[in-house]
């Protein structure tokens, strides 16, 4: 009676040992296709730092003759230099108060403590997503990278705001409705109306 159910006992562990195999043989094809994924982001972003490093020189080029040769120094102009050349440039008609119709872009907080955990065990599409429907409009990368923290999101890349630009540029969940700004495609059928 005792050999029947030492096979039975034996079976079950070679069915066992066989489906963690091939459990090990599907993450390991998993992982092989994020490494390619993350070799193919990390290119991307190459290509976007140099085109911030060209778009910087030539609104520094173009600034430059502006802010005139007596304060010109070598490197990029400050903020307050750039802003007061741009004025220069375009100087409001006499009596008119100068309107600010850039939308503001919400600063990337340092620093930002985990107020819970609901977005630790997410996907950054995932967790927008969330955010998109309780916020029931668009977001700023940098107000959603800041919101994902207070969710207890961990990030792992060095640039977070562009790795979740990156995240929803290619998901077709998500459009793109302003510069860094983001907005689900389809909103729930209940808020359509």
């Amino acid at each position: 009676m005792e050999r029947p159910y030492n096979e039975n006992l034996l079976a079950r562990f070679e069915q066992s040992l066989r489906q963690s195999r091939l459990a090990r043989s599907h993450l390991a094809a998993r992982l092989r296709e994020l490494e390619a994924e993350s070799d193919s982001i990390r290119a991307e972003l190459a290509e976007i730092d140099l085109l911030i490093s060209q778009n910087e020189a030539a609104i520094y080029r173009m600034l430059s003759s502006v802010i005139g040769s007596a304060s010109f120094r070598p490197g990029l102009p400050s903020d307050a230099e750039l802003e007061d050349a741009m004025n220069q440039a375009n100087p409001p008609a006499r009596g008119h108060v100068p309107v600010d119709r850039r939308p503001q872009i919400p600063t990337v907080r340092n620093n930002v403590e985990a107020l819970s955990d609901r977005f630790m065990d997410r996907t950054i599409p995932q967790a927008v997503t969330l955010l998109l429907r309780e916020e029931g409009g668009p977001l700023h990368v940098n107000e959603i990278y800041n919101r994902l923290l207070e969710g207890g999101f961990k990030f792992t890349g060095q640039n977070p705001t562009i790795s979740v630009a990156v995240s929803l540029n290619r998901n077709t969940r998500f459009r793109k409705v302003a510069p860094g700004t983001f907005d689900l495609v389809m909103r729930d059928a209940s808020k359509a109306s």
